[in-house]
């Protein structure tokens, strides 16, 4: 499947696309693991799925904090659940230096939160002809997200998912305003939820507490207001011992049940 292919598939789909896997690249193991499992369900279920981790983690809370096995090792693995599963890839990219090597094997080169103005950054990437995750910062108006997107279609560059990630209210929470999602859908691209992230309460201690018990509630909310398009789901056969976002990811064995009850609020919509 080309990218052009790829990204028509995700913005005209009948059902939501799904975007899902650990937060970090760990063990080959729990990578490939949850690879396969993700790839059954969404297959069973019809569902359009790109696996999701990342070689490296740029914002940690603590200087000690996890940050995984860096640019190669983690972009070799990626490249083996590429080919190994047949899925699309999507990482994140901190540094413009990052980009090109990234683009060798993402499909989709993701733009994180709180780098969401860098504008070199986000012309890197678009000048690579890939898509383009674009996550809303904690700090921005939905509306706001018209000049990040204004900085990859600059480049000529159209292939663009907007992601709402919840919003800063006082100190360690986010809440989702839902009103986000017709605004960006407004702009003319897919939205996705990032269910996940929005569930996060942020930098509690030395690492981000979370409430993922409520994950299925927001998501299912947030595909009845009709605007998302896909689900940011990061999911771990343990997250009580996963390395990142231990507090917030899924429990990999309950994603099945999960985009079942999903499906039927689409379907209803």
């Amino acid at each position: 499947m080309t990218i052009d292919t790829l990204f028509k598939s995700l913005k005209e789909g009948k059902t939501f696309f799904l975007i899902a896997g650990p937060c970090v690249i760990e063990t080959e193991d729990i990578m490939l693991q949850t690879a396969e499992y993700l790839k059954n369900v969404t297959s069973k279920l019809n569902i359009p799925f790109i696996f999701k981790s990342s070689y490296m983690k740029a914002n940690r809370t603590a200087v000690d904090s996890y940050t995984g096995p860096g640019f190669e090792q983690g972009l070799a693995l990626l490249y083996r659940i590429k080919r190994e599963f047949d899925v699309p890839i999507l990482t994140d990219v901190h540094e413009t230096t990052e980009v090109s090597g990234v683009a060798e094997v993402a499909d989709i080169l993701q733009i994180p939160a709180f780098l969401c103005r860098q504008t070199a950054l986000i012309v890197a990437a678009a000048k690579t002809g890939k898509i383009i995750n674009l996550k809303k910062g904690q700090f921005l108006a939905p509306e706001d997200m018209a000049h990040q997107v204004e900085k990859v279609t600059s480049c000529g560059n159209e292939k663009i998912l907007l992601t709402e990630r919840g919003t800063s209210f006082g100190y360690h929470n986010l809440v989702v305003d839902f009103r986000s999602f017709p605004i960006m859908s407004g702009l003319g691209y897919p939205v996705i939820f990032d269910v996940t992230h929005s569930m996060q309460r942020p930098s509690q201690t030395k690492t981000s507490g979370g409430t993922p018990e409520h994950a299925f509630m927001m998501a299912s909310a947030a595909l009845a207001t009709g605007f998302v398009n896909g689900l940011f789901i990061e999911t771990h056969p343990q997250p009580e011992k996963a390395l990142s976002d231990s507090s917030t990811q899924m429990q990999l064995a309950s994603i099945k049940k999960v985009l079942e009850k999903c499906l039927k609020i689409k379907g209803v919509v």
